[in-house]
C-alpha cells in the first residue's frame, strides 16, 4: 500500500472481529514498527504481545480495576483545557455518539472499551525501563506511529489506548513484566468489523494553520 495513502486513511479502530491475527503476521508487524528511529539508537522500549486466553485474563483484570476505582479516560491535563482543545475533544464526541449502540453513553463505551482492547484479538502493551527520563517517550511515539500505519498496510486495525497506564502494576504483575518497567501504552490490533457502525466513526483533523506557524 502506497505510504501517503495509508496516511490518509487509517483511523482508529474500536470494534473487531473475533478473528485471531496469525502469529507471523503479528511478527512482520513488530518487525516493521521497530524500524523507527530513537535517539542514538537506544530503542528504550519493550513490547509484550498479549492473545489469547492471556489477553481475555488481562481485559477482565482491567475491567474490574477500572470499575473499583472508578478511573476514567481523559486529556491527561495539569490545568483546565483552553477552549479550543475541548472543542476539539467535542468534535470526536459528536462523530463517535452516533454511531454508538442505543443507550451506551459516551464515558462508558470509550472507559470499558480501552480497558478491554474494544475486542481486539491481540493487545501490544509498550513499556519503557524507567532508567530513561521523559524525554524518551518521543521514541515510543515514533514507534507508535510506525505501528498503527505498518498494521493498516497489512490489512490490520488498530487502537492506541493511554487509559491502561492507570494500572501499570497491575499489568506487571498480570504479565510478569519487570519493576524497573513502566507501562507507557497499549495498542488494540486485530482485523476492523466492517459492519460495525463505530468503525465509520471518522474525526476531523484541525486546519494547519491552527497548529502550525511559519518562521522564514
Amino acid at each position: 500500500m502506497e505510504l501517503l495513502k495509508a496516511i490518509e486513511e487509517r483511523r482508529s479502530t474500536r470494534a473487531f472481529l473475533e478473528r485471531p491475527v496469525d502469529h507471523d503476521k503479528i511478527e512482520t508487524l513488530i518487525r516493521l514498527a521497530t524500524q523507527a528511529p530513537s535517539a542514538i539508537n537506544l530503542q528504550p522500549y519493550e513490547l509484550t504481545i498479549v492473545s489469547g486466553k492471556e489477553k481475555q485474563r488481562l481485559s477482565r483484570l482491567l475491567v474490574k480495576r477500572m470499575r473499583e476505582r472508578n478511573i476514567s479516560c481523559g486529556p491527561g491535563a495539569k490545568s483546565p483545557l483552553p477552549e479550543y482543545f475541548v472543542e476539539r475533544e467535542r468534535g470526536l464526541f459528536n462523530v463517535i455518539r452516533p454511531n454508538l449502540p442505543e443507550q451506551t453513553p459516551f464515558q462508558d463505551f470509550i472507559n470499558e472499551g480501552s480497558c478491554h482492547f474494544y475486542g481486539a484479538p491481540t493487545a501490544i502493551v509498550i513499556t519503557i525501563d524507567q532508567v530513561f527520563s521523559s524525554a524518551r517517550l518521543t521514541d515510543i511515539g515514533v514507534l507508535v506511529g510506525y505501528l498503527v500505519m505498518s498494521a493498516h498496510a497489512l490489512g490490520l486495525g488498530t487502537c492506541p489506548i493511554g487509559l491502561i497506564t492507570a494500572f501499570d502494576d497491575d499489568i506487571k504483575e498480570s504479565l510478569n513484566i519487570p519493576d524497573k518497567k513502566k507501562v507507557v501504552i497499549g495498542v488494540a490490533v486485530g482485523y476492523p468489523d466492517p459492519e460495525a457502525p463505530i468503525n465509520r466513526s471518522r474525526s476531523d483533523r484541525v486546519p494547519i494553520e491552527d497548529l502550525v506557524k511559519w518562521r522564514e
